[in-house]
């Protein structure tokens, strides 16, 4: 029987050492693929969020770098390929962290937005008991405003006229309960 064939430059790269577990060729290619991955979401973060990212200086020249060459051209794939491999060298956990958290708080925005609109449709349909309860639930709010947003809406659907007073009605609640 022969003995299967290893790549030395992929397992030196990873630095893979007698007494840690011998991983495939396979999975050896599957973690560079998945942190060439975690390197391409890096260069796609905004500013902000790519500040709130641990990484260490050569990493970020590379993604800074990525984000000036053009997505169509072969160089921009071959940078995705060094941050990948920069990444190999480096603990990712604390990267993946912040990826989860920055995702984590755009998603909990995106909820209480749809939170609002949802609950600016409802007193637009069921008008006063909604109001009410609403109000219980927010006392800051001001039932003779609702009342009027409530009364403009209706009647620029009536008359299919843009939905102005709706969009005031989101605004508002958007200020008063809306964190």
């Amino acid at each position: 029987m022969v003995a299967p064939k290893r790549n030395k430059d992929v397992e030196d790269e990873f630095d893979v050492a007698e007494d840690t577990e011998h991983l495939s060729k396979t999975q050896i290619k599957a973690q560079m693929l998945e942190r060439q991955k975690l390197g391409e979401s890096l260069v796609h973060l905004g500013q902000s969020s790519l500040a709130k990212i641990p990484m260490e200086t050569e990493l970020l020249e590379a993604v800074m770098l990525a984000r000036k060459i053009l997505r169509k051209k072969e160089g921009y794939r071959r940078q995705l390929q060094l941050i990948g491999k920069i990444m190999r060298n480096q603990d990712i956990a604390p990267i993946e962290q912040a990826m989860f958290n920055i995702k984590s708080a755009h998603k909990k925005l995106n909820d209480a937005f749809h939170e609002l609109e949802l609950l600016r449709d409802a007193v637009l349909a069921e008008g006063d008991s909604k109001i009410e309860e609403l109000i219980a639930q927010h006392p800051i709010l001001d039932r003779q405003k609702l009342r009027q947003y409530v009364r403009q809406a209706n009647k620029q659907k009536a008359e299919n006229k843009p939905p102005k007073a709706s969009r005031e009605l989101f605004k508002y609640l958007k200020q008063e309960i809306g964190e």
